[in-house]
């Protein structure tokens, strides 16, 4: 029972070069048993009173055994939080052949502190320290290529953050222009879907990710297994050694970019880099979100034309061309049909289509507190009562795509109102109706309530760091379609 209680611990000690286990605790745990022989009536001139050591020695060795019977137990009693290292024998992708038979997935918090610049209603820039950003990335096993990124300034990157990701590896690259002096993607330096026309919309085999919540998520697995038909290999818990090549892009960001600019916060806190690069609270000497983002995919794409010794001197570049274009290695491509309707990559909603004859009201469904509906739908009432499959972009909720329960196709549907025509994601609604609803605001969305929601951030900003990172969002996501606060 005490070995259960855990009362009594391990402790694995090296002795010339050999591992051994010593047990902590076992003078108590020998006084029990000796009470427990008093117990039962065990006379002095019988075994284990009747030795020099009082059976001290068979009792440590039977303990031993004991803990050791379970590796898990073990590793509890010397103090392990977490088991890793077991070995998968199924569901776990196999060795690459080549580009893009296994890629992997993962996260990263950039160990970095920046800053953002706001125009205030007075046209007055404002500078504000932001939290720390998630780099997203998904990498190919067999090249070392970087397939596609995505920066999510979340708390926590969600379950959105990791399809947007995937979406960003599946498309062409977009070229960026560089507003920084001297950076470039250079002569060599790029993306695979940028520089090889048949990477555009190209698939994967094997994904390989952790066991992170957002990872494992509805929305990710359909999209993995459903949208694109891949498999999924979530791997055992705790095991970055399992996505090892991820996890040396990550390092080699650190060591080459987060590392070299000023806000660095080290990998640890006593870190002297840290203190080194510490602007002891200039916001000027910060790097801006802008910044970064430049700086990131200009590191991005030089780490794609860097030689790597596993590829025998080549670059992950140079890797992917010679396999497709000198070895020929075949790949899978999205579906023509499924490259322009990206959104049915998520799970679809079901919503319930709304009207009232006598009223006059015509077909509508409600998604997120919203109507939404379109000539198709408002035009018949076959459709009342039923359930539709709706799909959407988190990113921009102005319309939606719905399917009926058997399939057929009822088309774009566009939200009512402003929230119709003013873009906005998922989180944003969210909120916005959240507020409107606790100060009993009006129920159509219109610039003037923009105006003062955005203002109340703006106040808030100068605060905290995560009021600054909402901040942000917030005007980012206004400022993909033209409305009056997008200036601000």
């Amino acid at each position: 029972s005490r070995i259960r209680d855990r009362r009594i611990a391990l402790r694995q000690i090296s002795t010339d070069g050999v591992l051994r286990t010593r047990l902590l605790g076992l003078k108590y745990l020998h006084h029990e048993f000796l009470r427990q022989c008093r117990l039962l009536g065990i006379a002095p001139t019988d075994y284990p009173f009747n030795t020099e050591q009082m059976g001290i020695r068979s009792l440590s060795a039977a303990a031993r055994a004991e803990c050791l019977r379970s590796f898990g137990r073990g590793a509890r009693l010397a103090g392990a939080s977490h088991l890793k290292g077991l070995p998968s024998e199924t569901h776990s992708a196999p060795s690459a052949m080549q580009p893009l038979d296994v890629v992997e997935f993962d996260g990263h918090r950039l160990d970095l502190r920046l800053k953002v610049m706001v125009r205030d209603p007075l046209g007055f820039e404002q500078e504000f320290e932001i939290q720390r950003i998630w780099l997203l990335v998904i990498i190919d096993v067999w090249s070392r290529a970087v397939l596609g990124y995505h920066l999510s300034l979340n708390p926590e990157y969600s379950r959105y953050d990791v399809i947007r990701t995937i979406e960003e590896a599946l498309e062409p690259h977009r070229a960026r222009v560089f507003t920084l002096a001297g950076l470039g993607y250079g002569a060599l330096g790029g993306f695979p879907s940028s520089k090889l026309a048949e990477m555009g919309y190209a698939t994967w085999r094997w994904f390989k990710l952790d066991n992170a919540k957002a990872n494992l998520a509805d929305d990710v697995r359909h999209a993995l297994a459903e949208f694109i038909g891949c498999f999924v290999d979530a791997g055992p818990t705790h095991t970055p050694d399992d996505r090892p090549y991820i996890e040396r892009f990550f390092g080699s960001i650190a060591a080459n970019l987060s590392s070299r600019l000023p806000g660095y916060t080290g990998s640890h806190p006593r870190d002297v880099r840290r203190a080194l690069a510490d602007p002891k609270g200039n916001l000027r000497l910060y790097v801006s979100l802008a910044e970064l983002e430049e700086l990131l995919e200009a590191a991005i794409a030089g780490y794609n034309a860097t030689p790597h010794d596993a590829l025998n001197g080549r670059t992950p570049l140079e890797a992917v061309e010679y396999a497709l274009r000198t070895r020929g290695a075949m790949l899978n491509w999205l579906p023509e049909a499924r490259r322009r309707t990206l959104c049915l990559m998520q799970t679809p909603r079901r919503a319930t289509v709304r009207g009232y004859l006598h009223q006059g009201q015509r077909p509508h469904i409600n998604f997120h507190g919203v109507r939404y509906t379109n000539v198709v739908l408002a035009s018949t009432a076959a459709f009342l009562a039923q359930e539709l499959r709706v799909f959407y972009n988190s990113q921009d909720l102005r319309t939606v795509r719905a399917f009926g329960a058997d399939g057929t196709e009822i088309g774009i549907l566009k939200a009512q109102g402003a929230w119709g025509e003013i873009a906005h994601d998922l989180k944003l609604r969210q909120e916005i109706i959240r507020q409107r609803g606790r100060k009993r605001l009006a129920g159509a969305l219109s610039q003037e309530f923009l105006q003062t929601f955005v203002e109340h951030k703006l106040s808030k900003a100068k605060k905290t760091r995560r009021a600054a990172s909402e901040l942000t969002q917030t005007l980012r996501t206004l400022a993909a379609a033209p409305t009056s606060t997008s200036a601000i």
